[in-house]
């Protein structure tokens, strides 16, 4: 049986994007698998994590994981992550630097969301003491944004500072000190907080990006089995 050149070599290509398609998405599986697994060992795990300026920063083994450390607030530099919503309200989401006792290193803490003013000028009023304090919460990734625009990383002039997305090394200069490369999110049980909605984050589940590839996978053998048979005819005639 003969192949026509051009026609074999549409189905190759086409065979090849459907099958890369369906790997893809068995990969995606797979990370949301482990992610999901991350997770859970996370908020079951009975470890507490213990932060200084030595600490490296691994999210597999540090995300979702409780620590307790001590030291103080910069109540006078304080930022505001803008377009945060709760139960549909728009608002903004409060990170505190939080100073280690006898370290030259901080750590944004998430004390929670507020509401947005009717006059958006007008920001919330976020005062906390700057107190020696023991303080416990769980450590995260900062929150992500879906399109990050030119200058989101860019934190206002004023205290406290509006962003949209947070950027430590951008955040440290501005601060003069260094900050770590997580956040936490301070505990429901801890006061100098709002409100704190410190959920699991919903995400697609690995079973239907298995259900996605055997779709690709399917398109792929009936690509094949229709190019067989449009090569029989033509061969045929």
């Amino acid at each position: 049986m003969r192949f026509e050149k051009f026609p074999s070599l549409a189905y190759l290509l086409s065979l090849a994007v459907l099958c890369s398609l369906g790997v893809w998405q068995l990969g995606r599986a797979e990370q949301k698998r482990q992610f999901i697994e991350q997770q859970a060992q996370g908020s079951t795990s009975t470890e507490i994590i213990t932060l200084s300026s030595n600490t490296v920063f691994n999210a597999d083994k540090h995300r979702y994981k409780k620590t307790q450390v001590t030291g103080h607030y910069d109540s006078a530099h304080q930022f505001l992550i803008d377009n945060q919503f709760s139960a549909g309200k728009v608002g903004y989401l409060v990170l505190t630097p939080f100073i280690l006792e006898g370290e030259s290193v901080a750590v944004l803490v998430n004390r929670g969301w507020l509401p947005l003013n009717l006059d958006r000028k007008v920001l919330p009023e976020v005062e906390i003491k700057s107190e020696s304090i023991n303080i416990s919460g769980r450590i995260n990734n900062f929150p992500s944004v879906g399109i990050k625009l030119v200058g989101a990383e860019i934190p206002t002039e004023s205290w406290p500072s509006v962003l949209q997305v947070v950027d430590t090394e951008v955040l440290s200069k501005k601060l003069t000190y260094s900050l770590m490369p997580f956040q936490i999110e301070l505990d429901q049980d801890q006061q100098g907080g709002y409100k704190r909605e410190w959920q699991a984050i919903t995400i697609m589940l690995p079973e239907q990006h298995i259900a996605y590839a055997i779709q690709w996978f399917a398109l792929a053998i009936t690509l094949t089995i229709l190019f067989i048979g449009y090569s029989y005819k033509k061969n045929d005639k």
